[in-house]
């Protein structure tokens, strides 16, 4: 016996029709959805803040301010970072507000990695922490006579290196002067010289350099070395040892000073004002690029430095790496 037909089941939303083509749910648009955009761009212009306020990061202690100024041009990699979560996000008013980070970095750095060199001068310096621990110094020595300097200041001297920098830089240079781990090196007579008491040890010396185109009062300076560690950043003695140059350099009456040296920080770091804020760095003046000096292997940090008063930096530049963890620094100056 047959039984009727089944009566066909009643179409529903959730039944599906043969060769329909299934959608997608449609992306919330609602408040939860929208939050992490906000958060974004939120965190962006944060981001913009700190870096555009850098001098008001407090040191709370452990010298946070200080160690932010000194990798404030790293601060830059923030930009594709919170680009990158905004493209994730497809968020338009997240990859709005990157441009506020963006555009403070290029307002504090974009000068600066521009090459801002120039003809002219009739000074080159050079400055290198030769690095105490350094197993070829005769052949740092060859590398620093071959950038034609006029005066080189090097630091972080051992007695045995200097006696063999001194050998090696003789025809070159054959004035020098040599007080505790720092020496002057100099085609030109050198007059006046004399240990700068920036530390109880000797860590800078001034001469007066007798050039044909008038005297020129030079520092080698080495201020006191800095730790990042868990109490933080350690910066006191070398913050000590910076008022004391300072101090040198308020007093120094010649019209025409040049300070080579290892600052052990970098010229933002508003530590070191008492110092930076008498001088002008031939880097950001006549540098081409950020000119980072340390480590050797990959430099993040500009703590070697020409800083100047009474002249006009045309070039300034970073020379091959050395024996040494630090790379030479050099500058062209003129009257």
């Amino acid at each position: 016996m047959l039984s009727p037909p089944k009566a066909a089941a009643p179409l529903t939303d959730a039944t599906p029709v043969p060769g329909a083509v299934p959608t997608r749910p449609a992306a919330s648009t609602g408040p939860a959805a929208r939050r992490p955009a906000r958060l974004l761009a939120a965190a962006a212009v944060v981001w913009a803040a700190v870096m555009a306020l850098h001098a008001w990061v407090p040191n709370a202690g452990v010298n946070a301010g200080s160690l932010f100024q000194t990798l404030l041009p790293w601060t830059g990699l923030g930009v594709p970072v919170l680009l990158g979560l905004a493209a994730v996000r497809r968020s338009r008013i997240a990859a709005v507000a990157v441009l506020a980070p963006a555009v403070v970095w290029a307002t504090l750095f974009g000068g600066a990695i521009t090459d801002k060199r120039s003809g002219g001068g009739d000074l080159t310096v050079v400055s290198h922490n030769v690095n105490e621990g350094n197993t070829d110094p005769a052949g740092t020595a060859r590398v620093l006579v071959g950038a034609g300097a006029d005066v080189l200041a090097l630091e972080e001297l051992s007695d045995e290196a200097a006696t063999v920098y001194s050998r090696e830089l003789a025809a070159a240079f054959p004035h020098h002067a040599v007080i505790g781990g720092v020496g002057i090196w100099s085609r030109y007579p050198l007059a006046d010289v004399k240990a700068v008491p920036i530390m109880p040890w000797t860590r800078a010396l001034r001469a007066t350099a007798r050039t044909p185109h008038g005297p020129v009062a030079v520092y080698a300076v080495h201020l006191a070395s800095v730790r990042v560690s868990a109490a933080g950043f350690t910066t006191d003695r070398r913050n000590e040892a910076a008022r004391e140059l300072a101090a040198a350099l308020r007093a120094e009456p010649a019209p025409r000073v040049v300070v080579l040296g290892d600052f052990n920080g970098t010229f933002q770091d508003d530590a070191l004002a008492p110092v930076t804020s008498q001088l002008r760095s031939a880097q950001r003046e006549a540098g081409d690029g950020l000119g980072f000096t340390w480590p050797t292997a990959f430099p993040v940090v500009r703590i070697d430095d020409v800083l100047v008063r009474g002249m006009t930096p045309r070039a300034a530049w970073t020379l091959p790496a050395t024996g040494s963890d630090h790379l030479p620094v050099a500058a062209t100056l003129g009257r």
